[in-house]
C-alpha cells in the first residue's frame, strides 16, 4: 500500500446500506476536510501527469469536476466539464449509458476539446465504469484521445475498471476497496 493509498483509507468514510440496502458507499468528503490528506491526493496525481503530453483534463459531474479542476489548473491546462443532461446551457452532444434500473446521460459543449486533443478524465471512484466509459465516448466523438480514466478509489469488485480497459481505456486510481 502507498503513503496516499494509507492516507485516503484513513479517512474515507465507509457508510453502510447507502443509497440503498446492500450498497456499501465510499464517501471521499473527508479527503476534503483533512488538508494533508487532500494535498497527498493532488500531489500524487499531478505527479503522474505532469510529465505526460496532456491537452485537457475532463472531470464528471459533480465530484470530477473538483478532482480535475485542480489538475488541470496545477498542470496549466484547460478543464472540460462532463455534466449530468441538461444542465449545460449552450450547444452539447450527449451519450447514454445503462443504470442497473433505467438508463442516464452525460454531456459536454460541443467545442469542449479538438481533433487530436489528448485527454484525461477524472471522477472520484470507479463503480461499474457505465459514467466514464459513457465520458470517453464523448471526447472520442468530438475527435480527443482518452489517454487514461483516474479516479481517487477503484471498486474493483464492480467490474467497472475491466470495462473501461476492454473499452481501450487506461485506468488509474490511487486507492481500491474490496466489497460493495
Amino acid at each position: 500500500m502507498t503513503e496516499v493509498e494509507k492516507k485516503i483509507k484513513d479517512v474515507v468514510r465507509s457508510v453502510p446500506d447507502w443509497p440503498e440496502k446492500g450498497v456499501m458507499f465510499r464517501d471521499i468528503t473527508p479527503i476534503f476536510q483533512h488538508h494533508d490528506v487532500l494535498h497527498a491526493v493532488f500531489e500524487a496525481f499531478t505527479a503522474r501527469y505532469r510529465e505526460m503530453k496532456i491537452d485537457v483534463i475532463a472531470g464528471v459531474d459533480a465530484r470530477g469536476f473538483l478532482l480535475g479542476v485542480t489538475i488541470a489548473y496545477q498542470l496549466k491546462i484547460p478543464f472540460v466539464p462532463i455534466r449530468k443532461k441538461g444542465k449545460l446551457p449552450w450547444k452539447t452532444i450527449s451519450e447514454e449509458y445503462a443504470l442497473e434500473y433505467g438508463t442516464a446521460a452525460v454531456q459536454v459543449h460541443e467545442d469542449a476539446c479538438k481533433k487530436g486533443d489528448r485527454v484525461v478524465i477524472f471522477d472520484d471512484l470507479i463503480a461499474t465504469g457505465g459514467t466514464m466509459i459513457a465520458a470517453a465516448n464523448l471526447i472520442r466523438r468530438l475527435g480527443g484521445e482518452v489517454l487514461e480514466a483516474a479516479a481517487i478509489i477503484d471498486l474493483p469488485d464492480l467490474h467497472g475498471s475491466e470495462k473501461i480497459k476492454k473499452a481501450n481505456i487506461p485506468v488509474y486510481a490511487l486507492s481500491t476497496y474490496g466489497g460493495h
